[in-house]
């Protein structure tokens, strides 16, 4: 598959604009109830209002690709938290429970918090890849 190699870096932004994208989307659900959620009006003093103003600080920051390293290690680290506090406590495999979005989804953050934003990036103006 070496004809993608050429593709690798502009292939890095994309993934960052995804991943920001999935994670913007919760923390808008949880605010505004857009895409359409039952979580619409969460307050900042729960684990919910915490995680959306985390979700939607750190999606937008990734899509845009500014602060890319900080704002995915924050990704990262909200998911982290969030994994042990909500979803490991149900125990058993995590396909099972439908905790793999998040296992993945944080490994996807941290290997940003690693790359940067690639080539399609605010950060890149500014001298950081």
């Amino acid at each position: 598959m070496t004809f993608l190699k050429p593709y690798t870096p502009l292939l890095l932004s994309l993934m960052r604009v995804i991943c920001g994208l999935a994670f913007l989307q919760y923390g808008m659900s949880k605010f505004f109830g857009f895409p359409q959620s039952g979580l619409a009006g969460v307050e900042l003093d729960s684990f919910e209002g915490w995680s959306g103003l985390v979700e939607l600080v750190c999606g937008g920051l990734l899509v845009a690709g500014l602060y890319t390293r900080t704002a995915a290690l924050g990704a990262f680290g909200f998911i982290a938290l969030g994994y042990l506090l909500v979803h490991a406590p149900h125990g058993g495999v995590p396909s099972l429970k439908g905790d793999e979005l998040a296992i993945v989804s944080g490994m996807c953050f941290l290997y940003l918090a690693a790359a940067g934003g690639g080539p399609v990036s605010i950060d890149r103006l500014f001298g950081e890849s």
